[in-house]
């Protein structure tokens, strides 16, 4: 069974499209000026040998060379702890003046003996003078799985962000960072994390790396993270948060079930683009469920193409609701009925469905009447000779081989991915003082040169052996069992890598008691997978977070 990939690949590359005029940004400071060091140890720069220890290919698998298992087999890195790198700065936010301290550093996750089996990569951000016991803290990270956190990280929640057009276009190169006045950190500290295999973040070797690529290894990674920052940090006594995006919610569900196992309870988790239930994502010959709940999306992405008829263009907000209503009743009855549809009931669910599709009623024909995301994006602008993008359907750009040679791409996913990965290498490494030349994982699939290797193949789903890879039972545990932790859903109506209606879906099917139905909140955003990438949008975000975390901190 092949479940989707949810959020970012690693990519370097992007069209060129959408040029506009470029923004002004605060001119980024010169290579040789350094930030404030609160601490330098002596292990940076690194001591002689490390650099080579730590290239691009590991020392020892690059002096053996090969190709495929052999060589993945060979995969070692070092697993020496070196002492974080800590950096003073300020930034205007919220209309005062935040003074903080930005800490690198790699976190190492050990097994029950205390040997050290990965190590985790970090970046934390604290207000200098708050108190740690009354200061809220949130661990947030991306998805995938098999996605670092660089995403989330210079779009929205560091106090430097990436320069992207309003809209969240791509900008002219090279490109630049700026001060991020809608930080989150005015009203919590953060610490943005890297899944093993993602980042700088590494297993000692590939054989312990399997351990943490699956749903349960991974939360077992994160929780320990966790327990350990706490620790060594002194928050134990702190509000605690998770904000995970797109897979990331996946990996919420289960690290709030592990941690609270372990006597860690969190006062909220915030799902950025959440799917728990794979089984309302993946459209399959006899999963009718995740065609449902995806067409809704389908509609918004139309309407903002204008593809829609006229009658459905005049108001987004009732068509959104319209919509999710003929989904769940009329559409539904019409594919459970299958193959017994006469061909006059047939022809008129066909042009039903291409009414709120905005497809051409023959490739709903084609398609059987159940779209998939690939079809749709292929063919709603086919007349332009056009895609739009899966993460964000308001994005839109020719196939790089041809209208007629599609294979997998995502102009949405492609415009950011430059942007992003050019300004947190040169970011981590300059701004932050983290001075490595181990290279930054975008993905895991970037963990070997190798072609044989297919990162995506090796995850393990779990519970996948049960039917669909599920944690809403795990959320749902997690709540039981902390009756105060409150969580706060945020959808774009535009995204198709996890679609807001399949969202919806999943929480009014946790089976709660209504005093814990209480608990739950959604918030929708006219953006798409990553919300923050709009500029009105992100002004959104950074209030609800705020929002959310002034009711739940006290």
């Amino acid at each position: 069974m092949r479940y989707p990939t949810l959020l970012l690949l690693a990519a370097c590359a992007s069209p060129g499209a959408f040029a506009q005029p470029k923004p002004t940004v605060p001119e980024r400071p010169e290579r040789a000026a350094k930030p404030e060091a609160v601490k330098q140890p002596e292990e940076f720069p690194p001591r002689p040998g490390e650099r080579e220890r730590e290239r691009g290919r590991p020392a020892e698998a690059a002096a053996e060379g090969g190709e495929g298992a052999d060589e993945l087999a060979r995969l070692k890195w070092d697993m020496t702890e070196h002492a974080p790198i800590a950096t003073r700065h300020q930034i205007s936010a919220g209309g005062k003046t935040l003074h903080y301290t930005a800490t690198a550093g790699r976190m190492p996750i050990e097994d029950p003996a205390g040997g050290v089996e990965a190590e985790m990569f970090f970046v934390a951000y604290t207000l200098d003078g708050a108190d740690p016991h009354r200061r809220p803290l949130t661990f947030a990270f991306n998805g995938g799985p098999g996605s670092a956190s660089c995403w989330i990280h210079m779009g929205a929640l560091g106090p430097r962000k990436v320069v992207l057009q309003k809209e969240g276009w791509m900008p002219d190169g090279p490109y630049r960072l700026m001060d991020n006045p809608l930080t989150p950190l005015d009203r919590t500290d953060l610490v943005l994390v890297d899944a093993i295999g993602t980042g700088f973040s590494r297993a000692a070797d590939m054989k312990k790396a399997k351990k943490f690529w699956g749903v349960k290894g991974d939360a077992r990674a994160f929780g320990e993270f966790i327990r350990m920052y706490i620790t060594r940090q002194q928050r134990w006594g702190s509000p605690l948060y998770l904000l995970g995006e797109s897979y990331g919610t996946t990996r919420s569900a289960e690290v709030a079930a592990y941690l609270s196992d372990r006597g860690i309870a969190f006062k909220g988790i915030m799902l950025l683009s959440m799917v728990l239930d794979f089984q309302t994502l993946e459209i399959t010959a006899r999963n009718d469920l995740a065609a449902e709940l995806t067409l809704p999306a389908y509609t918004m992405v139309a309407l903002y193409h204008h593809k829609l008829p006229q009658e459905l263009m005049q108001d987004p907000e009732k068509t959104r609701r319209e919509a999710v209503q003929w989904a769940r009743t009329d559409y539904a009855a019409m594919l459970a009925r299958g193959d017994d549809l006469s061909p006059q009931e047939r022809k008129s669910a066909v042009a039903q469905v291409a009414r709120w599709t905005g497809l051409r009623p023959e490739i709903v024909d084609w398609a059987n009447l159940r779209i998939g995301v690939e079809t749709f994006t292929h063919y709603l602008l086919a007349d332009e000779k056009l895609r739009v993008g899966r993460l964000d359907g308001r994005f839109s750009g020719p196939d790089p081989e041809g209208f007629m040679h599609p294979g997998f791409y995502d102009p949405a996913m492609f415009a950011v991915s430059a942007p992003i990965t050019s300004v947190f290498n040169d970011y981590v490494r300059t701004a932050l003082g983290y001075a490595t030349d181990l290279p930054y994982y975008t993905s895991a699939g970037q963990v070997s040169p190798s072609p044989e290797f297919r990162f995506w193949r090796k995850w393990e789903w779990g519970s996948a052996i049960e039917g669909f890879p599920d944690t809403a039972t795990s959320l749902r545990s997690a709540m039981v069992k902390n009756p105060w932790m409150k969580v706060m859903v945020m959808e774009g109506v535009y995204d198709l890598a996890t679609p807001f209606a399949a969202a919806d879906y999943t929480l009014s099917h946790l089976d709660l008691p209504p005093a814990l139905r209480k608990n739950l909140s959604t918030a929708v955003y006219d953006s798409g997978h990553m919300v923050y990438l709009r500029e009105s949008a992100l002004a959104k975000f950074h209030d609800d977070v705020g929002r959310f975390i002034d009711s739940t901190s006290k």
